[in-house]
């Protein structure tokens, strides 16, 4: 599928629920969010016909996402039914951490490639209260896990936010120092509770940059393996890498190779855009294969040529990340 700025879409992310365990304060409410009917959201069986589907329109990287995917009952089994689709060439899938432990093996046997960890501190108390609940140490024995099962690379996502986490920006690199992780580090954006966005929190990643390089020296290489935007770089004597993701200070727009299915079956060309396909109601009444090729194929053709997240997230946007799919 190319789009009309000449940019190839392999890859698709999908949201297999909206649900999450966790409360992170710049996601999600307190309270939660109204969870969808049952009904309302696609089944794994939905969700892997449309995966199919989308195998035939040129798809061939798919990242399962949520709210929290792990949550996901049977989540397993959708893993392992995208792994047998030999056009898939690299199933990955974003967790905070919290469930993945006890499941790892089943998921690296039913097909899973990668893991991404969602992890914005390295402090016990710190990232107790950032969740508003969760277990540092659970989280980091699951990064632990996926390194002892041979998920590489294990990329580890920080959001970086200004008088919250920024002074442990060299913790998260003596953890790539120390060990093989590949730590990502990405500008505060407007995708949330937006109580809790505020311009002033966002650190441009060329401080960031700035930071680690007081302490460590940094080459620059091509790219880790994967789907992602980052600018990556080896930390010299190092056995992992740093990467830096710019949406706010540098977009990457022009190399966006991505489209996104929402839990409840909408199908968006960009996190931004607010313009939505609905698959579920063709889906559900009977559409054929190639009936659902075209609308994915009239999604990529409406994909914009960037988004305008540093304009806020605009009040036409009702959903938030964690109901598109992070």
């Amino acid at each position: 599928m190319i789009d009309q700025f000449g940019r190839e879409i392999n890859y698709l992310r999908v949201s297999i629920t909206d649900r999450c365990n966790l409360r992170c304060r710049y996601c999600m409410p307190e309270e939660g969010v109204d969870k969808l009917e049952h009904r309302t959201i696609l089944s794994l069986e939905e969700m892997a016909r449309l995966v199919g589907v989308a195998v035939k329109a040129g798809i061939r990287k798919v990242r399962l996402t949520g709210g929290e995917p792990l949550v996901r009952r049977n989540v397993v089994q959708l893993v392992n039914y995208i792994g047998n689709l030999p056009e898939i060439d690299d199933l990955a899938l974003t967790t905070n951490g919290v469930l993945y432990a006890p499941m790892a093996q089943d998921l690296r046997q039913a097909g899973l490639n990668r893991l991404n960890f969602s992890l914005d501190s390295l402090n016990a108390e710190r990232f107790h209260y950032m969740t508003r609940g969760g277990n540092l140490t659970t989280v980091m024995a699951s990064i632990f896990k996926a390194l002892e099962l041979g998920m590489h690379p294990v990329k580890i996502n920080t959001v970086v936010i200004r008088g919250f986490n920024d002074d442990e920006v060299l913790d998260f690199a003596r953890l790539a120092t120390e060990y093989p992780l590949h730590v990502r580090f990405i500008e505060f954006m407007p995708i949330g509770d937006l109580h809790y966005w505020n311009r002033e929190r966002m650190i441009n990643s060329s401080e960031i940059k700035g930071i680690i390089e007081s302490s460590y020296q940094l080459e620059s290489i091509k790219r880790v393996p994967g789907n992602g935007p980052a600018k990556y770089y080896n930390i010299r004597g190092g056995q992992g890498s740093l990467g830096f993701i710019t949406p706010m200070s540098n977009h990457f727009c022009t190399e966006c190779n991505r489209i996104r299915l929402t839990a409840d079956g909408g199908l968006r060309a960009c996190l931004h855009d607010y313009h939505e396909i609905d698959l579920k109601t063709p889906l559900r009444s009977g559409a054929s294969d190639e009936e659902l090729l075209a609308l994915f194929a009239g999604c990529v053709q409406a994909k914009p040529s960037r988004h305008q997240m540093n304009a806020g997230w605009g009040p036409d946007n009702e959903r938030k990340m964690y109901q598109i799919g992070g």
